[in-house]
């Protein structure tokens, strides 16, 4: 039984599960809070997706909200076994559909989780810690993984990597044996991460020369690293880094010229963009100073390769264009730099 019930201007998209002898009913739905997050993500990407990036845009946005008991598909897919329609919701405008529960609802991961196809797997914001607009930034993170996959040479790319030892699953790029321990790589990653801040934080009559101490620490790790090691080093910095990137750019981008919706401000944990995108760049500071490849591992990846994107953009006009014509290689773009 499918019901779509409006309550107080709010639609509920609510199903009703058969019944089991000597069960009770039990009634499945989407919160009202997760469907405004998901609904200002969605329109925040309409509004600022090709605006930052050429072609993102056009890429297919699904996701899969995992709750406690259940999990709920938000995409273009009408007709799955494993799910129940919930119908059109055309506040989100998208089909709804919902399954029980399967993954972890604290995850925040994209990948062929539905069909095949490249979805964002996520929790809600209570559940993966983040405050709803931040919640809202990290989907946007995730949705520009989509378009990363969408790419014509993206898996061929991959695997010409030589990184996946046999693994056919992708949690190689989780679980990859970098030397995250050792004293020589710590030092030559911290080095990176100082170079990285002064290049950002320069003058423009000293701007060539602190991109040329960048290009100098990156070819000093590069000679710590095996060649496969290397290899992995980049692939993180193209693919996370640059989605951090994202965030930051998604943040101003709203910051500057988008209104979010009146439900989405009146969530108790609300952060303005203009303040969370301040914030960020605050916070990219202090993790390129105080980088730990020790305890951070990959996650360390993530600055190095913000503040290099964040430098592309600075100092090179067609950059964006030139990240998929020379994929995993995201720092050789600075020689092209103005």
């Amino acid at each position: 039984m499918r019901l779509s019930i409006c309550s107080r201007g709010i639609v509920l998209l609510v199903v009703a599960a058969a019944p089991e002898t000597g069960r009770a009913q039990t009634v499945l739905r989407l919160q009202h809070a997760d469907r405004v997050r998901l609904a200002e993500a969605r329109h925040l990407a309409d509004q600022v997706c090709d605006q930052l990036w050429p072609g993102w845009g056009h890429t297919m946005f699904q996701v899969l909200l995992v709750g406690d008991s259940a999990e709920f598909l938000v995409g273009d897919q009408r007709h799955l076994s494993n799910f129940t329609r919930l119908g059109y919701d055309p506040v989100l405008g998208a089909e709804v559909l919902t399954r029980p529960r399967r993954f972890s609802p604290t995850l925040l991961a994209t990948f062929p989780a539905v069909d095949g196809v490249p979805t964002i797997v996520i929790g809600s914001a209570e559940r993966t810690g983040k405050s709803s607009t931040a919640w809202v930034l990290t989907l946007l993170h995730e949705h520009f993984h989509q378009w990363q996959y969408s790419q014509p040479d993206y898996h061929a790319g991959v695997s010409r990597l030589g990184l996946a030892r046999g693994d056919t699953t992708g949690q190689w790029m989780l679980d990859y044996p970098f030397p995250y321990d050792s004293a020589p790589i710590q030092r030559g990653m911290r080095s990176l991460a100082k170079a990285l801040v002064q290049a950002l934080e320069a003058r423009p009559e000293m701007r060539r020369r602190t991109l040329q101490a960048v290009s100098d620490n990156r070819a000093t790790l590069r000679d710590l690293l095996t060649a496969a090691d290397y290899r992995y080093f980049e692939f993180q910095l193209w693919q996370e880094g640059v989605a951090r990137f994202i965030e930051y750019a998604t943040a101003g981008a709203a910051a500057e010229a988008w209104e979010p919706s009146a439900d989405f401000r009146s969530l108790p944990d609300y952060e303005p963009y203009s303040q969370v995108a301040e914030g960020a760049l605050r916070d990219l500071r202090l993790e390129l100073e105080q980088l730990d490849l020790a305890r951070q591992r990959r996650v360390a990846f993530y600055p190095i390769g913000a503040a290099l994107a964040l430098l592309l953009d600075e100092t090179r006009v067609d950059w964006k264009r030139a990240y998929t014509r020379q994929p995993f290689r995201l720092p050789d773009l600075l020689s092209g730099s103005q």
